[in-house]
């Protein structure tokens, strides 16, 4: 029962810092800490329990009680291929309102050569936006690039509407789902690739252990005969190996 209460719990907690970062989105990735501390109340967390709450917010690019440093997470190599980036993307940041809001209706219409420009004109906003998604696994040319496709994408999406903030909020959007699709799919793809090498490396340890019983190198089968793998997943982390299981006959 205890267990269960648990579990419970933990959920909900997982689902209070999902909320969160919802809200985060929606307020140019900063919280307050009253927000913070608001959405756990009835959880009774301890200062250093809330520190590590702002600690992982801020991993995912979310200020608490404060603006993010958008550079926090960057390595040096990646700073200079930011600044490199933005001198070279520079000119398409020269835009007043006016000439912004035209070109958005026009895109909006469906003319090509006004999407052509906005797509452009959303590309320094593309690489502010994949700063806040740094640090998590992903190069940040790669959130640039990812982003870069998304916002193409949706600005052929766009529908007719007068309101530009709409189309700038969609476009915004649909950038942001597409960085996280892309952290999301690369810490999916790492855990996969743990659990196989983990794999790999128990199969290794009980072929060590075994062969050192025998004293020389044992089969599959005797391996397997062991009860704890079957043949086909020793096989497998055989294959995967390129055969350097050692103690591997």
């Amino acid at each position: 029962m205890k267990e269960g209460k648990n579990m419970e719990k933990e959920a909900l907690f997982a689902a209070k810092l999902a909320e969160l970062k919802e809200l985060a989105k929606t307020q140019d990735h900063f919280l307050t800490k009253e927000q913070v501390e608001e959405a756990f109340a009835g959880f009774e967390l301890t200062e250093d329990k809330l520190s590590m709450v702002h600690a992982y917010l801020q991993k995912y690019g979310i200020g608490v009680g404060a603006p993010f440093d958008a550079e926090a997470n960057l390595s040096v190599a990646e700073k200079d291929y930011l600044k490199l980036y933005l001198e070279e993307i520079a000119v398409f940041a020269k835009v007043d309102a006016a000439e912004r809001n035209a070109v958005f209706q026009a895109a909006a219409f469906g003319e090509e050569a006004a999407q052509e420009r906005l797509i452009t004109m959303l590309l320094p906003q593309v690489a502010d936006m994949a700063r806040l998604y740094a640090g998590q696994g992903v190069l940040l040319e790669d959130l640039i690039g990812e982003g870069n496709v998304a916002a193409a994408a949706g600005v052929r999406m766009l529908k007719t509407a007068r309101d530009t903030g709409g189309a700038e909020a969609f476009l915004a959007k649909q950038i942001m789902e597409a960085m996280e699709g892309l952290v999301a799919e690369n810490a999916a793809k790492n855990k996969k690739e743990e659990r196989i090498a983990d794999r790999v490396n128990k199969v290794a340890d009980a072929a060590r252990k075994l062969a050192k019983d025998y004293g020389r190198k044992v089969t599959i089968e005797e391996l397997a005969a062991e009860g704890k793998f079957s043949v086909k997943v020793i096989e497998e982390a055989v294959r995967i190996s390129g055969g350097k299981i050692e103690d591997l006959a």
